[in-house]
């Protein structure tokens, strides 16, 4: 039979790169730090990806007592945020010979039903955003090594936490605001009982009530452009001085925030001033674009399977939370002096 034909094997690469088939198993089981040099492992690499060698990762699972496969758990794919996480994380997982399985659960950020007969025999462990690691009992029962995103550190016992800098993210926008001298604000929040929405509520009224001459309103929606609008349109209608500043919890509120406002004629940014959370594609689709807070999606998936990763082999993973960035677009601008 041709060569051309035949499956390569991990000979063939020990060949190709001049070394032993040991020092093979060791690179593309990715054990080989400490062991073999960079230059070897790289010459490993190159050799396997030119002859398009594939691990039989059946057989080494079997022999490890590992299916080298990951449970990746959303709210929901509602939004592109979810689907950078996905990306980030099945990037890495993919240069260490796992697999990522995507599971947006049915119940949202409630209790998440096994989507496996025995999801501990399935998997190896489970990367969980934006949920509570007690909506995740049924998945991982007491074994499967855990990390949360986007999750509550101190609520979340024997799971390692990896986070976005949200805290940071909503001082920015409310420095942004506050400099451009609007005093008089309207908190459109996620109605959704999560860590993350409830730390952003916490940060923006910690950092108003240490402003004098501040007015904080909230008022809450679904997250739903609809739902948004409707709770907009009510709140800029509340007898009273008018907010002339909205912070959404994130961009599909801030879009129906957008409609609200032009409902009731109100110009953006003329009359009121909006912002945003999260950056999605929606937040440079509406006019005026939207001025919001940019999170790395992938790099957030990234660094969750990294470590996922370490805790898998019994190592802490690195801490810190993400940075994150205010984008300022056209949606934000000083405040207009009142009309009589």
């Amino acid at each position: 039979m041709a060569r051309s034909s035949t499956r390569p094997t991990s000979r063939d690469v020990a060949h190709a790169a001049g070394v032993s088939q040991a020092a093979v198993s060791l690179v593309l089981g990715d054990k080989w730090r400490g062991r073999v040099s960079e230059a070897t492992a790289e010459r490993v690499r190159e050799a396997a990806r030119a002859l398009d060698y594939r691990p039989n990762l059946a057989a080494r699972n079997l022999r490890l007592g590992r299916t080298r496969t990951v449970l990746l758990v959303v709210p929901a794919l509602t939004t592109e945020f979810f689907a950078g996480v996905y990306t980030g994380a099945a990037r890495v997982a993919a240069q260490h010979g796992f697999g990522v399985v995507l599971y947006p659960s049915p119940e949202g950020i409630g209790p998440a039903r096994d989507p496996f007969a025995s999801a501990q025999a399935a998997l190896d462990g489970v990367l969980a955003s934006s949920m509570a690691a007690d909506a995740l009992t049924a998945i991982r029962g007491d074994r499967l090594p855990l990390v949360m995103l986007d999750s509550d550190p101190t609520a979340s016992p024997g799971a390692a936490t990896v986070n976005l800098d949200i805290a940071d993210g909503i001082r920015q926008v409310t420095d942004h605001l506050l400099g451009l001298g609007h005093r008089r604000i309207l908190h459109l929040a996620a109605d959704v009982p999560s860590w993350t929405f409830e730390a952003r509520a916490r940060e923006l009224t910690t950092r108003l009530t240490t402003t004098p001459g501040t007015q904080l309103s909230t008022a809450r929606a679904p997250i739903s452009i609809e739902g948004a609008r409707t709770a907009t349109e009510a709140a800029l209608t509340t007898p009273g001085p008018r907010p002339t500043a909205i912070v959404c919890d994130d961009d599909k509120l801030a879009a129906g925030a957008y409609k609200a406002a032009r409902r009731l004629g109100l110009r953006i940014p003329d009359d009121i001033s909006v912002t945003g959370l999260d950056d999605l594609a929606l937040a440079t689709a509406l006019d005026p674009e939207l001025t919001t807070v940019h999170l790395d999606a992938e790099l957030f998936g990234e660094r969750g399977m990294h470590a996922l990763l370490a805790v898998l082999e019994g190592r802490e993973p690195h801490g810190g939370d993400i940075p994150v960035q205010l984008v300022v677009r056209g949606s934000t601008a000083p405040p207009r002096a009142p009309r009589d």
